[in-house]
């Protein structure tokens, strides 16, 4: 089950039977909407605050596999979900309303994917037999806490990043016999938190290169693979800026993985005249993406094998105002579907 020294392989491959993917305003303009099962006119969703629109966001994707797999909420043993807001709030609140016994999570943009990992490690060691795990994130509540309200209409740097409005969820699930061909989630490496000094909160994709090329260059280690072996390796939200540095980073350390294998969720989700800056980014990137279009692109036989890597800061508005660098983590998980 342990492979090298930071990876799982799980040898009776969880599957991923349905999803739910819901987005703002700003993605049903963007490039992937159609992958999107639901999107919301505006940013308030009919809420008083931004928190609790993206806690409306959670709840309908929860809905949405929850109807797609045609069950209840008894059917699932446990909830992973996580966010960017204080004491993660919006997946708790969710969580509340959802009745699905809970474990909260926080790796920043990279929860997704510690999510998904988590999920099938308990279901590979029959722990559950279904799982509901996601993330989600809000251009408004995430502006709010950790730079400027968007009413303030503070300037950015070209290095910045668009945070995703957006909540993905997946059903994790054992296989059956009655299961069908399903993406099965076949291994996962965990990060570990690697901070190179930059303290920019408007450079994230600067930031958490490192932690991503080192987390990809650990999990072929670990499995002893090419990383010819996926025919897309995807980080979650590295972005222009993030996505080049760690082009630069694959050539100093002889890892072969160019420039059309190696893609970035936050660079696929919006099109190129909206005004992102350097691109996307928020824990709802990497999962939306996922778990929308990327695993429709595996049921079209676009891809067999995929390496999701999600990317995340972790850094708060305290550690900003005491001037702490920005230290970071990316957790990969291999999807196949073959």
């Amino acid at each position: 089950m342990l492979k090298g020294s930071q990876s799982w392989v799980f040898s009776n491959q969880p599957i991923i039977t349905a999803t739910g993917v819901v987005g703002g305003p700003f993605e049903k303009n963007g490039l992937l909407a159609d992958d999107f099962d639901k999107l919301h006119e505006d940013l308030w969703i009919g809420q008083d605050s931004y928190e609790k629109a993206q806690r409306i966001l959670i709840e309908d994707a929860v809905d949405i596999v929850l109807q797609k797999e045609g069950i209840k909420e008894e059917k699932i043993q446990f909830y992973l979900a996580g966010d960017l807001i204080n004491q993660i709030t919006p997946s708790s609140f969710a969580a509340r309303t959802n009745q699905i016994p809970n474990l909260g999570l926080f790796s920043a943009c990279a929860t997704s994917m510690e999510g998904l990992a988590l999920a099938s490690f308990i279901v590979n060691y029959k722990g559950a037999k279904k799982i509901i795990t996601g993330a989600s994130s809000h251009n408004a509540s995430a502006e709010k806490q950790f730079r400027y309200p968007t009413e303030y209409g503070g300037q950015k740097p070209p290095t910045a990043q668009w945070t995703v409005t957006g909540a993905g969820f997946a059903l994790v699930a054992a296989e059956t016999k009655k299961s069908g061909p399903h993406p099965r989630v076949t291994s996962a490496t965990i990060g570990k938190v690697i901070d190179l000094g930059i303290s920019d909160p408007f450079n994230m994709g600067g930031a958490m290169a490192p932690a991503a090329v080192d987390t990809i260059e650990r999990h072929l280690q670990d499995l002893h693979l090419d990383a010819s072996h996926y025919d897309l390796i995807i980080t979650g939200d590295l972005a222009t800026i993030g996505r080049n540095i760690a082009l630069d980073l694959f050539q100093q350390k002889g890892l072969n993985i160019g420039d059309e294998q190696f893609k970035d969720c936050g660079l696929l989700i919006y099109k190129k005249d909206q005004p992102v800056q350097s691109g996307g980014s928020g824990p709802g990137c990497s999962a939306t993406v996922l778990y929308g279009h990327l695993l429709n692109q595996m049921k079209k036989g676009a891809f067999k094998r995929i390496l999701v890597v999600a990317t995340g800061a972790l850094l708060s508005p305290l550690s900003f105002q005491q001037k702490e660098t920005i230290p970071c983590i990316a957790h990969a998980v291999s999807i196949e579907y073959i």
